[in-house]
């Protein structure tokens, strides 16, 4: 049977204080989860997901609400995601730290693992949970994606809505499309492909409300080494969040990343290969990853970007990302950030 990994403390506030708004005792869940009052004082403690799954299931076979998930999305705070919470508050534009999600998520436990995809002029916010049981797949899922609306309500200090919601599952037989249409205040499709938030592409330009950039620089670089302290963090996600950090100071060397790891160059590429990937596979997918990052969330010249990516002259950045992406830079920009061109 496959591990589900672990949750940091933080998600699991969001059931209680909505378990606690319904009047219900939280001794008894706390008991069925196998967890103690004092342990959710603790932020950096790291649990089994085992644990996750039996608070979310207590709470869902005896809250009586058939929206558990959902309506605890309500409770979200930027506490609810840990140090990412801290770093998204921060950003400049709601781009900028949707963008912070996927690299730093691991953070806040292995639930599952968010991308983005632009399609059109929206961008779908994906999430696709590790969970399997259905009935907590299905609260896990809707509790995230209702999350993620809140949360950037929040931090963007606007009342936006997506423009659709989708939900993998069918929609359960002691609920109504209303209540979900109420929440999400907009379409939402079921037994959809995948999970998702749909947004307009204007959404990610949207500024927020407390950006601080020197304050996110000291947030990710302590979210980067909480990162690499991670036990069970896959060598490729350490080989990833070393590179990123690297990357600052120009193109890294094997050997800084290997010394980094503590373990000699040519056993970093052995182990590397034997999780399927390899380090020059990591290096240009992260670096395509925070291609398209700044050129859809920022105004820099490509010039510089190309610079800051680790390319020694910006012929060789043009080249690499048209391979990658089938379009030059520019026109990538141009496409992806003007709703009318699509």
């Amino acid at each position: 049977m496959q591990s589900l990994g672990f949750t940091s403390v933080p998600p699991l506030l969001k059931y209680v204080r909505h378990a606690e708004q319904l009047g219900m005792a939280i001794e008894p869940a706390l008991a069925a989860a196998g967890l103690q009052a004092q342990q959710l004082s603790d932020n950096s403690l790291r649990l089994p997901g085992e644990v996750h799954e039996r608070l979310l299931d207590y709470f869902c076979e005896h809250s009586g609400d058939p929206l558990f998930g959902l309506n605890a999305a309500c409770f979200v705070l930027p506490n609810s995601w840990s140090v990412l919470g801290y770093i998204t508050m921060n950003c400049a534009t709601l781009g900028d730290a949707m963008s912070r999600i996927m690299p730093f998520e691991k953070l806040v436990g292995d639930m599952g693992v968010s991308r983005a995809e632009i399609q059109d002029s929206h961008v779908h916010l994906i999430w696709t949970c590790r969970h399997q049981r259905p009935r907590i797949r299905r609260h896990l899922v809707e509790n995230v994606l209702g999350s993620w609306l809140q949360y950037a309500r929040w931090i963007a200090d606007t009342q936006l809505s997506p423009a659709a919601v989708w939900l993998e599952h069918a929609r359960p037989a002691d609920t109504t499309q209303a209540q979900y249409e109420q929440f999400f205040d907009c379409p939402v499709l079921f037994d959809q492909p995948y999970s998702a938030l749909i947004v307009p592409l204007p959404y990610l330009q949207l500024p927020l409300r407390q950006a601080d950039p020197q304050l996110l620089r000291t947030l990710e670089e302590h979210a980067l080494g909480l990162m690499a302290t991670l036990e069970d963090a896959s060598l490729e996600q350490r080989v990833k969040s070393i590179l990123r950090q690297l990357l600052k100071e120009g193109l890294p060397r094997k050997e800084q990343v290997a010394e980094q790891c503590a373990v000699s160059v040519r056993t970093l590429q052995r182990q590397l290969h034997q999780a399927g990937t390899s380090y020059q596979q990591i290096l240009d997918d992260l670096r395509q990853e925070l291609a398209e990052h700044y050129l859809l969330n920022s105004t820099l010249p490509i010039q510089d970007i190309a610079q800051y990516l680790g390319f020694t002259e910006p012929r060789s950045f043009h080249r690499t990302f048209k391979s990658r992406r089938g379009m030059p830079p520019g026109e990538f920009r141009q496409a992806h950030r003007s709703p009318d061109k699509g």
